[in-house]
């Protein structure tokens, strides 16, 4: 039943109608439990909170699978007002962004383009970017930017999937960038061609990539609401005595909370990762797909009075 539901999720995870219909009828069912508000104000007021928490965040305006040149220019035009939102503010907090919102399936020239500009800004502001990785046909084209943008830019680093096979190779290519990575077990509804079909095979792979990037020297961000991946990095950097500014702990907004804080108090770096805009219900279906106590969440949410 479990699996139904995810493959259920991931199937309307795409569907362009229902993202329409979602952005035209805002954040409604329970999506706002996930996403931060349809508006930077509302995000800001979000972080300011999260931060007094100590807390610290990554900030993500929503938008993916764009197929249109002036789209994408306009979606890099709210990523910098994000940018400078963040800096005026005085926030603690990156940003986080996807490759298709930047023009990722128009053409490399676009994204570029785009993302040249997104870095200067960022770079005026002090405030890091973080490239999201998408599915698997998109996950090549993703690092090959990567890398051409980090040879210019030192405030950029991205995402790799420990369900993909390919992941412990890329981690390898990317050493010589000194690539400042979030490892998380991916999201996305792939092939058992590319990605470990089990979980189980996917959490010994998820702790290979961790040690293996740890120990690396590079910064590893392990982005996990999974208590054993969590303890086993806890014991991995007490073991070969990494300094903490080398990692830090990652989870999304508005699931488990109260693990945050717990972590934060443990002496632990915590970064909340932090979505708004109306192009929310690709993100809102993927998180229904991950864990089904987010299904019944919503469902509360809908049926109660």
């Amino acid at each position: 039943m479990e699996k139904l539901l995810r493959n259920s999720f991931m199937f309307l995870s795409r569907n362009k109608m229902l993202t329409r219909l979602a952005k035209k009828y805002g954040l409604q069912f329970g999506a706002s439990r996930f996403v931060a508000g349809d508006t930077i104000g509302l995000a800001i007021k979000v972080i300011k909170e999260l931060n007094q928490k100590g807390l610290v965040v990554t900030l993500d305006h929503l938008g993916e699978f764009i197929e249109d040149e002036e789209e994408a220019r306009k979606m890099a035009d709210h990523c910098i007002k994000t940018i400078q939102s963040i800096g005026k503010c005085e926030l603690q907090s990156q940003l986080s962004l996807k490759l298709t919102s930047m023009g990722l399936d128009i053409s490399d020239n676009v994204v570029i383009e785009n993302m040249s500009r997104i870095l200067e800004e960022a770079q005026k502001h002090n405030v890091f970017v973080t490239i999201d990785m998408e599915d698997h046909s998109r996950c090549e084209k993703t690092l090959k930017i990567f890398k051409q943008l980090k040879k210019e830019y030192d405030h950029i680093g991205t995402v790799v999937q420990a369900y993909l096979y390919r992941t412990v190779y890329d981690i390898d290519e990317l050493n010589e960038y000194k690539a400042n990575l979030r490892l998380v077990k991916g999201a996305y509804k792939e092939s058992p061609k590319v990605a470990f079909p089990e979980k189980a095979a996917v959490d010994e792979n998820f702790k290979h990539i961790i040690k293996m990037h740890l120990l690396n020297g590079h910064f590893t961000a392990v982005a996990t609401h999974d208590d054993k991946i969590i303890d086993y990095t806890k014991n991995l950097v007490k073991e070969y005595n990494i300094p903490k500014q080398q990692y830090e702990f990652q989870m999304l907004y508005g699931i488990r909370t109260e693990k945050q804080l717990e972590l934060v108090k443990e002496g632990y770096q915590v970064r909340v990762y932090v979505p708004y805009g109306d192009d929310w219900y690709g993100y809102f279906m993927r998180r229904m797909a991950e864990r089904p106590a987010n299904v019944a969440f919503v469902a509360k949410g809908i049926f109660r009075k």
